[in-house]
C-alpha cells in the first residue's frame, strides 16, 4: 500500500522542518529547465537559439542503446517474450514510476499493428492496476523520447490528496520529494507485477 498524503507530507517535514524548502533536483545533462527567479520572480528563462538536436542513447555508434543490452533482472518488474517491465533500482519520491520498453530495438511510431495493440493492452492495465493501488490517485502515461531511440514508456502514479503534486510537473517533483520506504515500495511493485501477470508473462518484483 503506497503511503498516504499525510504521511508523504511528515516524511517531508522530517527532512526539511515546518516551512522548509526541498533541495532542487540533481543536475543532469540537459540545460532544459523552463523557469528561472528574477528579482525575486519565477519567470519562463531566455530560450536558447535554435541548434542541431543532439543524438539519443542508440542513435548514434557512439552512444549505444542502453536497453539492447537488457534490464538488470534485480530491476525487472514484469516481462514477457516481448516486453519488460522495469524500475529504476530504487524508491523515488512518487509512490510508482515504471518504464515499459519492447524487446527490440524500436521507437513509438515504428510499431506495427501487433505490437501497438499489445503495447495498448499492457498500458491500459498498468494504468488500471496503478490506480487500483491504495492511496494512488492517477497514473501519468508519459513518452518523451528525446533521450534514447528505443521506445519507453513511462507510467507514473501520483499520491492522492496530496494536490500540490498534480497534473504535468508531477514527475519534477519526483525529483525532490524525499524517498519513499523501500517496503512499501516493493510491495507496491509485488502487486503491480502479480496482477499483470493474471494476462500472461511473468511477475518478477
Amino acid at each position: 500500500m503506497a503511503e498516504s498524503a499525510e504521511q508523504v507530507h511528515a516524511r517531508i517535514r522530517e527532512a526539511v522542518g515546518d516551512g522548509g524548502r526541498l533541495a532542487p533536483p540533481a543536475s543532469n545533462e540537459w540545460d532544459n529547465f523552463p523557469w528561472e527567479a528574477v528579482d525575486g520572480v519565477i519567470v519562463p528563462r531566455v530560450l536558447p537559439p535554435p541548434s542541431d538536436d543532439p543524438p539519443r542513447a542508440g542513435d548514434a555508434a557512439d552512444r549505444p542503446c542502453p536497453s539492447c543490452f537488457g534490464t538488470p533482472a534485480e530491476n525487472v518488474v514484469w516481462d514477457d517474450d516481448v516486453w519488460v517491465l522495469k524500475h529504476f533500482g530504487r524508491p523515488s519520491g512518487l509512490p510508482v514510476v515504471l518504464i515499459l520498453e519492447p524487446r527490440m530495438h524500436l521507437d513509438v511510431g515504428q510499431f506495427d499493428d501487433e505490437l501497438a495493440s499489445q503495447h495498448g493492452r499492457i498500458s491500459n492495465r498498468l494504468v488500471r492496476i496503478i490506480e487500483g493501488l491504495d492511496n494512488v490517485a492517477r497514473c501519468h502515461v508519459l513518452r518523451y523520447g528525446d533521450g534514447g531511440a528505443h521506445a519507453h514508456t513511462w507510467f507514473v502514479g501520483r499520491t492522492a490528496r496530496l494536490t500540490g503534486v498534480i497534473g504535468s510537473p508531477t514527475i519534477e517533483w519526483d525529483d525532490v520529494l524525499p524517498p519513499g520506504p523501500e517496503d512499501v515500495w516493493r510491495a507496491d511493485l509485488h502487486a503491480i507485477a502479480a496482477k499483470l501477470a493474471n494476462w500472461g508473462g511473468a511477475a518478477h518484483a
